[in-house]
């Protein structure tokens, strides 16, 4: 691996916060710098709920895809915005479900293709592969999934914590239309998404955008985040937040609500 000066993976940036690095470090995780454990600290300081918000949404991750790979037979998954490698990601939980199971994820973080090369090795009879690529170019995103894909059989998009990072809504829909377009019938889309209709979501969200973070982000209510499955079925419970997402039993009740809110949808025939 090359190293610049500072001893950090050249072409990665260490002068400033990148969300997937932050993201990292309120996971618990060891892939982060010091500017990003700073930024981290900052936010969680001014919003308390925001650790609990990102290991929910990881949470909600582990559920959906053992659903999908489980109940609902899928066999393919495109994960974009992957964000740092963890315990428990994508692959390693559907290929525990299914070995055969192909999995692609997705960043543009230098960070994270770094990690990724190296951490997300595939099971014996399935696959897994990166792509260094952005979201808002959805057609290099599946011009080279479809390298690992069979876009003519059903595949589960995943999109978590994602969207809120694209504050356009016109082009947020017009990469969702594209993405959404190219999945065959039976495919499903997951997605979660900064709610604004918890009290601290607006709070967050300006502690987030102050923090020297090159990615702002924009939260949506939630009657928004529905409206990005336009076209889909949505499964039940429809858009919740991530804790509430079909959660595990337990004797304390139901979950307590979390900033981010989530939803999985069917893609149904034409």
């Amino acid at each position: 691996m090359d190293m610049d000066d500072t001893g950090h993976p050249a072409h990665v940036s260490a002068d400033r916060p990148l969300s997937a690095r932050v993201w990292d470090y309120w996971l618990g995780g060891k892939d982060h710098y010091e500017v990003d454990r700073q930024a981290g600290e900052r936010v969680a300081r001014q919003v308390p709920g925001i650790v609990a918000a990102a290991r929910t949404d990881r949470l909600f991750l582990g559920r959906c895809v053992r659903h999908l790979a489980g109940e609902e037979g899928v066999r393919q998954f495109l994960d974009v915005g992957t964000g740092l490698p963890t315990v428990d990601n994508t692959h390693e939980i559907a290929q525990r479900v299914a070995p055969e199971s192909r999995v692609v994820y997705v960043d543009n973080d230098p960070l994270v293709l770094v990690h990724a090369r190296a951490l997300l090795t595939s099971a014996p009879g399935g696959a897994t592969d990166y792509i260094d690529a952005d979201v808002r170019d959805p057609e290099r995103v599946l011009a080279e999934a479809a390298a690992t894909l069979d876009f003519g059989r059903p595949v589960g998009l995943m999109m978590l914590a994602l969207l809120h990072l694209v504050t356009d809504d016109d082009e947020l829909r017009s990469i969702l239309d594209r993405l959404v377009g190219a999945l065959a019938p039976g495919s499903f889309v997951a997605l979660s998404h900064a709610c604004l209709e918890v009290d601290v979501t607006r709070l967050a969200v300006s502690a987030w955008n102050e923090s020297g973070t090159p990615h702002p982000i924009k939260a949506r209510t939630g009657k928004e985040i529905e409206a990005l499955f336009d076209g889909l079925e949505l499964l039940e419970p429809g858009v919740v937040s991530c804790s509430r997402w079909r959660p595990e039993p337990n004797p304390w009740g139901e979950p307590q609500e979390t900033m981010t809110f989530c939803g999985v949808a069917r893609k149904l025939p034409a």
